[in-house]
């Protein structure tokens, strides 16, 4: 990293990669890069998947489209294995979730410096490009998928039997509000840890590498290629940046998977009724 004659202390540094591109204030703040980087994921993840769907053949398929022919056959297995009724929403949501969550996070792997000085050129002063290390992004996601846990809860049992479960599982009618306290913990207790897995992953994640970013922090890069010390900072950032990152991409689709599996069991675990309990 090149050093500046005003070069930041760790704390400034830390702290500036860790604010967001903000509008507003107090509770109606929105983070501009959490939206901005999220809307271009998910255009991507669109045109892509359009054009591999309009170009698709039989005769000799592309090696892009037989990976996503084996993505959608992998979603489209796990949403049979659990989700117990038919829906026409469940696999291509689960499909959604997956892939823009993994490009959501594949953000993490961007040097953590490239785009907020390409953004600082046009005047941003902060910018975090990683929307799942953003709580109020993970949180926005998880509750899309709690209103379908609701909506599928009533599919599934009927509004009745919706209400009736809440009464009454699992302890029975005569321990009602124990059942209605329970049934909403483990209700809200769905999204809350869908939103705080990913994003406690995804943000300690990015911590890490900015801290290792720190390795050559207010150092003239003239200056560390000619002294010894300088080299062994180099290659000690660079060996720490790619043991983290090859780490890092085994967590990226895992955190994914995790994400899209616990929504499809938690939509299975709602459209099942559990009168037989």
């Amino acid at each position: 990293m090149a050093a500046q004659a005003d070069a930041p202390t760790s704390e400034s540094y830390i702290s500036h990669h860790l604010t967001h591109w903000t509008v507003g204030e107090g509770f109606w703040t929105l983070n501009l890069d959490t939206i901005l980087f999220s809307i271009l994921l998910g255009v991507g993840f669109l045109y892509f998947f359009r054009r591999a769907a309009l170009a698709a053949t039989t005769d000799k398929p592309s090696g892009f489209l037989s990976f996503l022919e084996l993505l959608v056959n992998f979603v489209d297995n796990a949403v049979r294995e659990s989700f117990p009724g038919k829906s026409q929403l469940i696999a291509p949501l689960a499909l959604t979730i997956f892939v823009w969550v993994l490009l959501w996070n594949i953000m993490d792997i961007i040097p953590v410096d490239l785009f907020p000085a390409i953004f600082a050129a046009g005047g941003v002063e902060y910018l975090k490009i990683v929307p799942s290390a953003d709580m109020s992004a993970t949180f926005a996601l998880s509750l899309s998928v709690f209103l379908l846990i609701l909506y599928y809860s009533v599919a599934g049992k009927g509004f009745g039997g919706f209400i009736k479960e809440m009464l009454t599982h699992p302890f029975g009618v005569w321990l009602l509000p124990f059942n209605i306290i329970l049934n909403v913990v483990e209700l809200l207790a769905k999204p809350l840890s869908l939103a705080l897995r990913l994003f406690g992953n995804l943000y300690a994640g990015e911590l890490i590498f900015i801290l290792i970013a720190l390795f050559t922090l207010g150092n003239s890069m003239s200056e560390m290629l000619t002294s010894v010390g300088g080299w062994a900072s180099i290659l000690g950032h660079m060996a720490l940046q790619f043991a983290w990152a090859v780490f890092h991409i085994l967590v990226i689709p895992l955190q994914a998977f995790i994400f899209m599996t616990l929504t499809i069991v938690y939509l299975g675990m709602a459209y099942e009724s559990h009168d037989e309990h």
